[in-house]
């Protein structure tokens, strides 16, 4: 692949304004929803792949990613938004750490299901793990964390106990901004996967009109806007963001664009993808995905020459009455509670992922890329 270009002056020491940002999300209807370039699969040149960042590090699927990474002998930059703040967005300290932070190796072992002691040794003695304190507004935080990466995985959660708004909408948006315009500043930088969902794809007003979905379709932000469905809204201005910036500063990116992750400690009737649930199982698009199907998704797509563009990443479809009250109990956190399928009928899948059950074929979970 191409070097990317330098970024302009303007973007070496800090973000763009945020009305800059504001202008182009006001804008983002107009943009086309085919993206041609998301057809076209890039000239991809190996080269050195072994160092890898994952940001945001300290939530759910990216301790998850840290720790298959490890284990699949990649050395890792960890970059971690501070969600303890008390403020409306992720805000932390800047800079590197070489030395494993006590507090995030708790987190993460509580996540993976490890002990402490084991992910210190799964870091390794050769120290394959970095940490690094990251802030989504904060530029040169990004590209401190990401210098001598090959490879970024990156992804976007708020803390659990913040709501999707207005507000997160932008917050998402600006950060997916700042995350790929770094990206093209790092010059060792060859492959970015972003984490997407699958609520940047089905939600529009002639929604019932399509035969099927796939990564070809896109939500439509007024229609987001419309229904406040600020999660779908989100995600598909991140998205569109990101695409836009991958476009002009010749970033090769690929998108992951993941179903209802299913990890029983954070399931809730809360979880902001579910808005509007009811209606993604009427229309047959309301899909789920297990934590370890949805990294090695991700790993895959970033390891094959071949990817491109979005990749809609499910592995469940909740499409029978049966379906959705198993969902519901564990949404409940109450296997034993009795719910009902009264008035529920079965409804047809109309969502495919093909082209990323392509990419699994040949992928090896077991491979260790220092083979």
């Amino acid at each position: 692949m191409a070097t990317a270009p330098s970024p302009s002056s303007s973007f070496k020491h800090k973000a763009p304004s945020l009305n800059l940002l504001r202008t182009f999300l006001l804008s983002c209807d107009s943009v086309a929803t085919g993206l041609e370039f998301l057809l076209m699969a890039p000239a991809f040149v190996h080269r050195d792949r072994n160092t890898v960042c994952v940001m945001d590090a300290s939530c759910r699927l990216g301790v998850s990613l840290v720790e298959r990474l490890l284990r699949r002998g990649y050395a890792v930059h960890a970059a971690t938004y501070g969600h303890g703040s008390g403020s409306r967005y992720p805000v932390s300290s800047c800079g590197g750490s070489e030395v494993l932070d006590a507090d995030w190796v708790s987190r993460m072992a509580a996540v993976a299901g490890e002990s402490s002691g084991s992910l210190r040794r799964l870091s390794g003695e050769n120290r394959r793990l970095k940490l690094f304190h990251a802030d989504p507004f904060d530029y040169q935080s990004i590209v401190d964390a990401m210098k001598g990466c090959a490879g970024l995985f990156y992804t976007f959660e708020p803390p659990q106990d913040q709501s999707y708004d207005e507000f997160l909408v932008e917050v998402e948006a600006r950060s997916a901004h700042n995350v790929l315009e770094a990206c093209a500043q790092v010059e060792t930088m060859e492959r970015a996967v972003f984490t997407s969902s699958v609520t940047a794809v089905v939600w529009k007003e002639n929604r019932k009109a399509a035969a099927e979905f796939d990564e070809r379709e896109w939500s439509e932000p007024n229609f987001c806007r419309k229904y406040k469905l600020w999660h779908a809204l989100a995600k598909t201005l991140a998205e569109k963001t990101a695409w836009a910036l991958a476009m002009d500063r010749g970033v090769d990116m690929v998108c992951v664009n993941a179903g209802l992750l299913l990890v029983a400690a954070d399931l809730s009737v809360a979880n902001p993808y579910l808005k509007g649930a009811a209606q993604m199982y009427e229309d047959g698009v309301l899909v789920t995905v297990d934590v370890d199907f949805l990294v090695d998704a991700h790993v895959a797509v970033y390891e094959s020459p071949s990817a491109f563009g979005r990749y809609l990443c499910f592995n469940g479809a909740v499409c029978r009455p049966h379906d959705a009250v198993k969902l519901e109990q564990m949404l409940s956190h109450d296997a034993a509670q009795p719910a009902s399928s009264d008035g529920l009928r079965a409804t047809q899948q109309r969502i495919q992922n093909k082209k990323l059950n392509q990419v699994m074929v040949d992928f090896d979970a077991g491979r260790h890329v220092e083979e």
